[in-house]
């Protein structure tokens, strides 16, 4: 081989791996990599989120602590402008953003997975709000301290969800799971604060039967 042709060779390689490293940069840029914590607020928390929102012309409805459609549309918009991952969140990031902090508990994208997971395997075929208050339930006993203190906790406790006794946890979450686990993420409750649903048809446990009834929502009764 002569030396021009080898020449030619590591020329062609050092091109190729070139364009191989700016490829690899640009996919791995800070926006690209960032993977934004979610932070479960509470409900004057997010009125102080909505009204932040509303005093930066990003939000126009009522102050009333429950981050729904236009709440996220508003957060979607502000992520945008600020370069953030926009997903309609209010992770860690989301908040100092909007020069608000307020420590506590965070989760990450793969509890939101997890929760979505659940969600689709408890509740699919349920009102889209039912499915909301199951990964509020889940979550209401992530803060409780008569439950661990994780998402993945709570939903492998054993005995806790016939969803993971029977496998259907492992089931590949839908779109409207990943909206339920968002909203129940971003504050919206529809169970009250219940700890605990199941459904009268097919509940065999006595126990659950003396819990205090909060909401009836589909075929799931919501109780604490």
């Amino acid at each position: 081989m002569t030396k021009k042709k080898v020449f030619a060779i590591i020329c062609f390689i050092f091109v190729v791996l070139y364009g191989a490293t700016f490829t690899l940069i640009e996919m791995i840029s800070p926006q690209t990599m960032e993977t934004e914590s979610t932070y479960v607020a509470t409900v004057s928390e997010n009125k102080q989120i909505q009204q932040k929102l509303k005093d930066l012309g990003y939000y126009k409805g009522n102050i009333d602590g429950i981050l729904g459609p236009q709440s996220i549309s508003a957060i979607k918009a502000f992520q945008k402008d600020y370069g953030l991952v926009v997903d309609g969140i209010v992770g860690q990031n989301t908040l100092q953003a909007l020069g608000l902090d307020y420590g506590g508990v965070s989760y990450s994208s793969s509890d939101l997975y997890l929760l979505a997971k659940c969600i689709h395997a408890e509740a699919r075929g349920e009102p889209y709000v039912g499915q909301v208050a199951v990964g509020a339930v889940i979550l209401n006993r992530v803060e409780s301290p008569e439950f661990p203190n994780t998402i993945a906790g709570v939903i492998y406790q054993p005995w806790a969800f016939t969803a993971v006794n029977d496998g259907q946890i492992n089931l590949e979450p839908n779109q409207s799971a990943y909206n339920a686990a968002k909203d129940a993420l971003n504050g919206w409750d529809p169970s009250y604060g219940c700890l605990y649903y199941y459904n009268p048809e097919t509940a065999t446990s006595e126990w659950i039967w003396t819990r205090k009834v909060v909401v009836t929502i589909g075929k799931h009764v919501f109780a604490i």
